[in-house]
């Protein structure tokens, strides 16, 4: 039971963390995942497979 509670304290703590941005900064919003939203891969020539499959 102990390990129980001490797994959803943990699980907890690291939503609240990785919500920081989100919850205590005005205007913040989670980064996106997303291939095309990253520079670094963008100067790469990386793009994201669903947009080569339309064309």
């Amino acid at each position: 039971m102990k390990t129980v509670i001490l797994a959803i304290i943990i699980i907890g703590l690291a939503f609240v963390l990785l919500g920081v941005k989100v919850l205590f900064v005005r205007g913040g919003k989670f980064p996106s995942g997303h291939v095309h939203d990253n520079p670094a891969l963008r100067k790469k020539g990386i793009h994201c497979a669903s947009s080569n499959e339309n064309n």
